[in-house]
Parts: C-alpha cells; sequence; structure tokens
C-alpha cells in the first residue's frame, strides 16, 4: 500500500518502501538495504509503546533471541536498532509470499498428510530454538510465512526430506516476539498472559510455568487446524475460548473431519493434552510421531509433499485421493490378515470417509464387521464354558462331601445364535434328580440349554443393523439414549422391536439436530439412515455497482452485488473450495478462490 510521507520511519540505514503486516506490537515494512543492496523487512515497534520499557526491554530480548537461532524454518535477525536511533526496529529476512492464516483461509483445510508435512518443517524449527533456550509461546497460523514462488529443485533427491537447492515452497516460523528465554527469565515473570488465546497451552494462561511443552501444544493446535479447518479450541469471545482450553475439551480430530483417520488423530490429540506430562516430552518427539504414521501411509518424502502442494494445491489434491485409499484398502487387509481388527477397522473407516458410496469398501467393512462379531460371540462362549469347568469342578468338590453321585458333563452341543452361525455353548451341571426307581439314582438327567445371548431380546431374536448419517458424518449416534462414537463402519446386533436413532453433530452452527427418530428392528441385516443435514451456506458479494460473480463449482448462475444466496450441502463433506470469476464494468475479470463451509457467512470481495 502506498504510504504518506509523515507516515514512512525514517531509518538511516535502510530506505523504508512499502507496509506489509500490522500487528498490536509492530507495523512491518519492506525495505532495501543501502549498504548491502537487498530487500529486508522491518518490524518498527508502534510509537505509544515505544517509551514503555518492559516493551522496550522485550523487543530487544527478541533480537538477541532470534539472531542466535540459524534454521532454514526459522525467519533470519540480520539488524536491531541502537538506543540513541529516533525508532526502534528489528531487521529480518524478507520472505515472499503469504501467511499460513492466509493459505488456510483461501484453501481450506489440507489433506491431513500435507498438515503433517508442514508440522515436521515447524517442528524441527521449534526444536531447534527450544535447545538455544528459546520458547516461542504463540505459535501460530499468523506467525508462519510461506513461499509460494515457483522455484522447484532441479535435483531432488527422493530420500532426502530437504533438498539443499529446495527454495520454493519454504515455511518458516517468525516473531518470537514473546518468547521466554529459559536462560534470561524476567521480562514477562509477572504472570501477563501473552500471545493468542485459542493457542496458548493452559499453563500459560495460568501463569505457570512454561516449557518447551508448550509450544508442543501450540504446534497441536495448529496441527489441528490445519487438518480440520477450524480451531479445537473456539467461542464467542476470548473468555470462553479460554474456558475451553482450560477445560480441554474439544472434538477428536477423525470425528470432527473423518478423513483425518484415527492414526493423526490420536498424535494431535496427545499434543493438545490438558496436562503438559501428557503431552509429547519434545517437538522432535511429536515429529518422530509424525513421520511414522506418514511412512506407514506410504509418504516417504514430508518435504516433497509439501512443495507440491504449496505450488499446485489444485492438482495435488485431484490426485491425492486416488493414492491414499488404495494405500488405506491394503493396509485393512493386511491388519484383517493379520487379526487385527480395530486396526483394520481405522483403516477401512478412514478409506470410506473418502469414498462413502464405495460398494467395495462397505463390503469390506460389514465382512470385517461379520468377523469380529463372531468372534467375540466365540469368546462369549468361551468365557461361559471356562465357568462352566469351575462350577463343575465346585460341584464335585461338594458332591464328594456330600457323599452324592459325581454327574460328569456332557460334550458341548453347537446351538444357534442369533447371528445365524452355530457357537458352541457350554453344559451346565445339574445336580441329580430324586426318583422313586433307585436303579435311575446313578443315571444321567438332562441339562439345560443356555439361555438367549445377552444382546437378544426375550425371546432371543435379534437382527443386525448398520447406521448410515446423511450430513454430520463427524458427530456421534444415539441408540435407544446410549451414545455411540464408533458407529461407523459398525453392525449393532439389537432385539427385533421398536428402538430410537438420534444423530448428535460435532457442533451447533454446522448441522441441523433432528432429535431422536423411532425405528424398528427385523431379524436379518438393514441399514437404518439417520440425519443431522448440513445447514445452508451463505455468501455475498462486495464491490463496485454493477460487479457479479460466478461461481459453478458453488452454484449455477451469477451473484450480483447486494444480493445473498444461499448454498445448500447435500454431500458428505461440510465445506467446499472453488473458483469464481468477478467482473465489474470497465475492468478485467478476476479470479478468486472460495471456500463455503455449512452454517457459515463468506463475503466475496472485488
Amino acid at each position: 500500500m502506498p504510504l504518506v510521507a509523515e507516515q514512512i520511519p525514517k531509518i538511516q540505514k535502510y530506505e523504508v518502501l512499502e507496509e506489509i503486516g500490522h500487528g498490536g506490537m509492530a507495523t512491518v515494512y519492506r525495505a532495501r538495504d543501502r549498504r548491502l543492496a537487498r530487500d529486508v523487512a522491518i518490524k518498527v515497534i508502534h510509537k505509544h509503546l515505544r517509551e514503555n520499557k518492559e516493551v522496550a526491554l522485550r523487543f530487544v530480548s527478541e533480537a538477541r533471541a532470534v539472531a542466535k537461532l540459524k534454521h532454514p524454518n526459522i525467519v533470519e535477525v540480520y539488524d536491531v536498532s541502537e538506543e540513541d536511533d529516533a525508532e526502534r526496529y528489528l531487521v529480518v529476512e524478507l520472505v515472499p509470499g503469504t501467511t499460513l492464516r492466509k493459505l488456510i483461509s483461501d484453501r481450506g483445510h489440507m489433506p491431513a498428510e500435507v498438515a503433517a508435512a508442514l508440522g515436521i518443517e515447524l517442528g524441527t524449527a521449534l526444536e531447534h530454538a527450544h535447545r538455544q533456550g528459546v520458547i516461542h509461546r504463540d505459535v501460530k497460523p499468523e506467525n508462519v510465512l510461506v513461499d509460494l514462488s515457483d522455484r522447484t529443485p532441479s535435483k531432488r533427491g527422493a530420500s532426502q526430506e530437504r533438498p539443499a537447492d529446495a527454495e520454493a515452497g519454504r515455511v518458516k516460523i517468525t516473531d518470537f516476539g514473546i518468547a521466554k528465554l529459559l536462560d534470561a527469565q524476567g521480562v514477562t515473570s509477572t504472570g501477563q498472559v501473552l500471545g493468542s488465546p485459542a493457542h496458548m497451552a493452559p499453563e500459560q494462561i495460568e501463569g505457570g510455568d512454561v516449557t518447551a511443552r508448550a509450544d508442543v501444544f501450540g504446534l497441536g493446535v495448529l496441527l489441528y487446524e490445519c487438518m480440520v479447518g477450524r480451531l479445537p479450541f473456539d467461542g464467542k469471545n476470548p473468555a470462553q475460548v479460554l474456558r475451553k482450553v482450560l477445560d480441554g475439551t474439544f472434538t477428536p480430530p477423525e470425528r470432527a473431519r473423518p478423513t483425518v483417520g484415527s492414526g493423526f488423530s490420536r498424535i494431535v490429540e496427545r499434543a493438545l493434552s490438558r496436562e503438559p506430562a501428557g503431552r509429547y516430552e519434545s517437538c522432535e518427539e511429536l515429529c518422530d510421531a509424525l513421520r511414522s504414521e506418514l511412512s506407514q501411509l506410504g509418504f516417504d518424502n514430508p518435504r516433497r509433499e509439501l512443495l507440491e502442494y504449496l505450488l499446485s494445491a489444485q492438482s495435488y489434491t485431484a490426485d491425492y485421493e486416488r493414492r491414499i485409499v488404495p494405500r488405506l484398502v491394503e493396509l485393512g487387509k493386511t491388519a484383517r490378515s493379520a487379526k487385527q481388527a480395530p486396526t483394520a477397522a481405522a483403516h477401512f473407516n478412514r478409506a470410506l470417509a473418502f469414498r462413502p458410496d464405495d460398494a467395495e469398501l462397505l463390503k469390506q467393512v460389514a465382512g470385517l464387521a461379520q468377523s469380529e462379531r463372531r468372534r467375540r460371540l466365540g469368546a462369549r462362549a468361551g468365557a461361559l464354558l471356562g465357568m462352566s469347568v469351575v462350577l463343575g469342578a465346585a460341584a464335585y468338590g461338594v458332591s464328594r462331601r456330600a457323599q452324592t453321585p459325581v454327574l460328569t458333563p456332557e460334550p458341548d452341543q453347537p446351538v444357534e445364535a442369533p447371528s445365524g452361525q452355530p457357537v458352541l455353548t457350554p453344559s451346565i451341571v445339574a445336580p441329580p434328580t430324586v426318583t422313586a426307581n433307585p436303579s435311575a439314582s446313578h443315571s444321567r438327567v438332562a441339562k439345560p440349554v443356555l439361555g438367549p445371548l445377552p444382546s437378544a431380546a426375550p425371546n432371543g431374536k435379534t437382527g443386525t443393523v448398520r447406521i448410515l448419517v446423511r450430513g454430520a458424518g463427524g458427530g456421534i449416534v444415539r441408540i435407544d439414549g446410549t451414545p455411540h462414537a464408533d458407529w461407523f463402519g459398525r453392525d449393532f446386533e439389537l432385539a427385533v422391536g421398536a428402538h430410537t436413532l438420534e444423530v448428535v453433530p460435532p457442533d451447533s452452527y454446522c448441522c441441523i439436530a433432528k432429535g431422536a427418530q423411532g425405528f424398528t428392528v427385523v431379524p436379518g441385516v438393514q441399514t437404518i439412515t439417520g440425519e443431522a443435514p448440513f445447514k445452508d451456506a451463505t455468501v455475498s458479494l462486495v464491490g463496485p455497482e454493477g460487479t457479479h460473480a460466478t461461481c459453478p463449482d458453488h452454484f449455477p448462475g451469477e451473484l450480483r452485488v447486494g444480493r445473498v444466496l444461499s448454498v445448500k450441502f447435500p454431500g458428505s463433506s461440510r465445506s467446499v473450495q472453488g473458483e469464481c470469476t468477478l467482473y465489474s464494468p470497465g475492468a478485467d475479470p478476476k479470479v478468486r478462490k472460495l471456500t463455503l463451509e455449512a452454517g457459515k457467512s463468506t463475503q466475496l470481495s472485488w
């Protein structure tokens, strides 16, 4: 933006060119270093803060802290103002591109694997800072700079995470302005809360001892937002946000967005642990967990994945599903063969989140559920068999003391389970029947057959129910009032007769809660569909009179200035990304990226 002459700071060694950023502590300008003939970024402290001694000390502390950090993913400090300079400023490396906040705003959530690759880049930078005694304390997308310029390296080793000549797609963390030095505490020792509430660790909010694990928490919040598309802790005001952080309440990533998968969800959940001891010990340990999960999924070069996404998100996303789904199916089949049913279900369920109507995937999940049901029934029968042996031994001891005949159980006999599969049911030892015929006193007596399994109705009849949800697939379901978070891809054995189903959305703003709905279970297998439909998104256009926009990815026709359109979400995703072309009289058309999210209002600007 052009600067008025009076607004331009006068700095002797630098030619200030334009403002490129503005924060609560300083304004950032692009400038020219007259001595070295290079462009730099200069952070100039606001005038009303210049005379504050604590702020001045913190500003100098930032310079000294970051100046000793030399890492490819940390913005480098070049210079700092002298005490007698008219302006108090910090000169740092100029990173062309945008912020991660703007990137998320424009593109929406990232594929989980890309977000993990980004997390590794930032995590290694934070680990380097921690080893130098520096804690960032304000890890958030606004403080991550992303270089989107296409300077693709000519040579990239397939096995290298960071090729030496890689310049394109750099991500760098900046603004250690509220960093607390482990070896120079004191500037913020008054317990003052510094930072962004939604990204702050609980101990930081409470004014407790802030360690490197606070940055693990901040990185966990950033990973959540990149993978899911929204913050884990949100509210109408900072007080509500702070309360949620302190309570440690948030929707797990895989429930908020099922395509994230359980593996990445567990990693992020651990990073967001309420207590520091429950988190990863270091950013390095967190990065190792992310690398391990990526490697299992076949993403062996995180740096390459991040680079390709940053330079061409559209082509990367188009190819991403074709890569990830077959790999998840392969992992699911391998786990099933190894009799690791929970692991297999996790992989199949994530694949289904990408392709909910895939008949082959549904068949795989149904087969796995049926096998697991048989295994559980078999285990239940085995437990009862063990109980009968114990009871038989007890009866044997009692009978010896009572000098009564001992009855030996007959071999187990198969009975028909509700699922239609034969299950071995143990016999129960019955006491001898006293008869009038003495010769019959030692004869075998008829033994009762076990009653119905616990899941059966009083008459022993059950049906297999599979749940499908239209709308908020990331929520939970309640069957007869009992909540089930693991409903996806699972078979429920329910008594034949009347039941209720309720879909509980992951949050209130995205979806419409329809309440409990009745359904009837019949013998056999049936699918019950619940609903928590997405709310409409709304979009408006701001610009000169006569401006209009076409957004074929979102709606037919055109959107004109002053109108508000409602856009329905009939599918399984709560957000839709696409492009719009804007037209205004006397001007060339412009292309804008637009992300619509269910239940939210979005403004498209000329």
